[in-house]
C-alpha cells in the first residue's frame, strides 16, 4: 500500500457501520466486501470511508465499486495486489453519520438512538439504549440501567415515542418485566 493515510477526524465523532472486508478479489487488489447498506450497492454512495480495525480508522476515498454475484468487490487507491488485500481482510467500513441522507419521518438510524434515555408511559427510567439488535420479526432496543432488558422497537405498540431532541424515549412496558 502507498504512504500512511489521514487519520479519521474526531475520536467521538457520530459513525456508522457499513460494512466490512470479507476477502481479496482478483489479482489487481480488489476487495470482496460484505455491505450493510440496501441495496447493497448504496455503500459507494457515502464517502469517505472509514477504515480500519479496532477503533483504528483511516480516511479512504474508494475508486470503485460493483457487485459482482451476490457481494460487493471495491478497489481502493494503493490496494492493487493479491497481497495487499489481505492485508485488509477483517477491516470495517464506517462513515461519518453526517455524509447519509436525512431519514423519512418515523424511521431512524439506530446510531441515532444509541444512548438514549428510555422510560415507561408511567416515568419509570428503565436505563439507556446500549445498542440495536435486528431478529427478522421486529428491531429490539438493549437498554440497560438497573439491569439489561429487551424491548420490541414496534411504533404504536411497545414503542410509544422518540424524541432525538431531548434524548428521551417512551415505552409502554412494565418495568418488572
Amino acid at each position: 500500500m502507498s504512504g500512511a493515510l489521514p487519520p479519521a477526524a474526531e475520536p467521538n465523532e457520530r459513525r456508522v457501520l457499513m460494512g466490512r472486508v470479507v476477502g481479496a478479489f482478483g489479482v489487481r487488489g480488489w476487495l470482496k466486501i460484505e455491505s450493510y447498506s440496501n441495496p447493497r450497492g448504496q455503500i459507494f454512495r457515502y464517502r469517505p470511508w472509514l477504515m480500519g480495525r479496532e477503533g483504528q480508522l483511516q480516511e479512504i476515498q474508494p475508486l470503485d465499486l460493483r457487485e459482482q454475484g451476490r457481494g460487493v468487490v471495491v478497489q481502493l487507491p494503493g490496494c492493487d495486489s493479491p497481497e495487499s488485500a489481505e492485508l485488509r481482510l477483517g477491516q470495517e467500513i464506517w462513515v461519518r453519520r453526517g455524509s447519509l441522507p436525512p431519514p423519512s419521518p418515523g424511521e431512524y438510524y439506530w446510531v441515532d438512538l444509541e444512548g438514549l434515555q428510555v422510560v415507561t408511559v408511567e416515568g419509570v427510567d428503565l436505563g439507556r439504549i446500549s445498542h440495536m439488535v435486528a431478529t427478522g420479526a421486529n428491531d429490539v432496543m438493549v437498554i440497560r440501567g438497573d439491569r439489561e432488558r429487551l424491548v420490541p422497537f414496534t411504533p404504536g405498540h411497545a414503542l410509544v415515542s422518540v424524541d432525538l431532541a431531548s434524548g428521551q424515549v417512551v415505552v409502554d412496558w412494565d418495568p418488572e418485566f
